[in-house]
């Protein structure tokens, strides 16, 4: 990997991370739990208890992507950025380009 492609690399991890963060916030904003005090009805009550754990789920989500370029930003500068972390090749420089928190090749991610 070249020098000009990490430097691509590392502007697209800062760009993702600070994404990340706001994203995150506004999530954990809308898990909040339900309160039963709000004169909603049933369904609405219900509506709102699925959609807040719909939420979560995409919570988690945002938490591991974000801590995989949390990972790739501490690593960025070291001479095993870029190597799969199961089969030890070179992931591909556009995956790299596309999801810079990939820590898998795109055969042992599948």
């Amino acid at each position: 990997m070249t020098a000009e492609e990490k430097a691509i690399i590392a502007r697209k991890i800062e760009r993702k991370l600070s994404i990340s963060y706001v994203k995150i916030a506004q999530m954990e904003e809308m898990t909040k739990p339900v309160s039963p005090e709000n004169s909603i009805g049933r369904i609405s009550r219900m509506d709102a208890i699925n959609n807040k754990s719909v939420m979560e789920a995409a919570l988690r989500t945002a938490r591991k992507e974000l801590e995989d370029l949390k990972h790739a930003s501490r690593h960025l500068n070291n001479d095993d950025f870029g190597k799969c972390e199961n089969c030890g090749e070179m992931i591909d420089v556009k995956r790299l380009m596309v999801m810079p928190g990939s820590r898998r090749c795109m055969k042992c991610a599948r």
